[in-house]
């Protein structure tokens, strides 16, 4: 009985011993704030102590989630030169498919509205669109307003604002217009850049008969601000001017200034200028097959 009482008060005295050991260097929690005990290494708990705790300031950055944007435009790019008709690509997730854009002056007055759909596969889903707007202003300046209205109340709701300058044209200029394809290069759509692949863009030119001509020199502009963006590119040299171009039997015949073969070298840049040209004459139908040449020379020209 002796020995189990001296075993008994062993226990005590070394529970004793341990709570004041491990209670000395801590952090104790006082009326809701948290007091240093003795030298603690840890550092200030974060989290809040008692009822009355005070709430934890965060100190690192706050994300604040966002919404991902219904309307989303594409082209064209902020302050970009635009003229009639504007082409407007990007896409949408609107209800039933529909929305509405407007074009307006730098005083704010509209000169081109209306609406049109978004190519998507089910509702809720984003869907492809691509406008076309003739328009007539006399201003150098205004927006693009692409814009969905509530079907609860009509109020303009996920609009997107894109800032343009503008060519001021005239209502004539609008309706004498024809539509052809120029060819660039696009290394999102060639990703192992073969050299052998160029892609369509369109260009508006006014009407005329010697439509393949001005095609051809819609080429020599090359790509504008939206096609580089787009990741179109051309290997035609800058101040490439064209000569003469006939069209007899189906053969266009394209005689260009030196500045065409000007620094050229390197079969794949030779052979991209080549389709370039080639592509951009044989989208019409009265062109079969093509020949280049320059200052008059067929041999020994656009050399690898």
């Amino acid at each position: 009985m002796k020995k189990k009482i001296i075993i008994l008060l062993f226990v005590i005295a070394l529970g004793i011993f341990a709570f004041f050991r491990f209670q000395e260097d801590t952090w104790l929690c006082v009326d809701g704030e948290w007091v240093k005990h003795g030298n603690p290494s840890a550092p200030m708990p974060e989290t809040g102590c008692g009822e009355t705790a005070k709430p934890i300031t965060p100190t690192g950055p706050v994300t604040i989630p966002t919404t991902e944007a219904n309307i989303i435009v594409d082209i064209p790019i902020a302050d970009a030169q635009v003229s009639s008709p504007l082409k407007v690509t990007g896409k949408a997730r609107v209800f039933e498919n529909q929305f509405s854009y407007r074009l307006k002056d730098s005083n704010g007055n509209i000169f081109a509205e209306g609406s049109a759909y978004a190519n998507a596969p089910d509702m809720g889903q984003f869907g492809t669109f691509e406008i076309s707007i003739p328009f007539s202003t006399t201003s150098n300046k205004g927006i693009l307003e692409v814009y969905d209205n509530s079907p609860k109340d009509g109020a303009v709701i996920d609009k997107v604002t894109v800032p343009l300058n503008f060519k001021t044209t005239t209502l004539d200029a609008i309706t004498e217009t024809s539509t052809v394809k120029v060819y660039f290069m696009n290394n999102k759509y060639d990703p192992k850049i073969t050299c052998e692949k160029v892609f369509p863009v369109e260009r508006t030119v006014p009407k005329t008969q010697s439509i393949a001509k001005a095609a051809i020199e819609e080429l020599l502009k090359g790509p504008t601000d939206n096609d580089r963006y787009l990741q179109y590119t051309t290997q035609l040299n800058d101040g490439v001017t064209l000569n003469k171009l006939t069209i007899v039997d189906g053969v266009a015949k394209a005689d260009f200034s030196k500045k065409l073969e000007e620094g050229v070298g390197g079969s794949c840049r030779v052979g991209l200028i080549r389709r370039q040209i080639e592509e951009t004459l044989k989208q019409f139908d009265t062109v079969k097959s093509v020949v280049i040449s320059i200052e008059g020379r067929t041999e020994y020209i656009l050399q690898p």
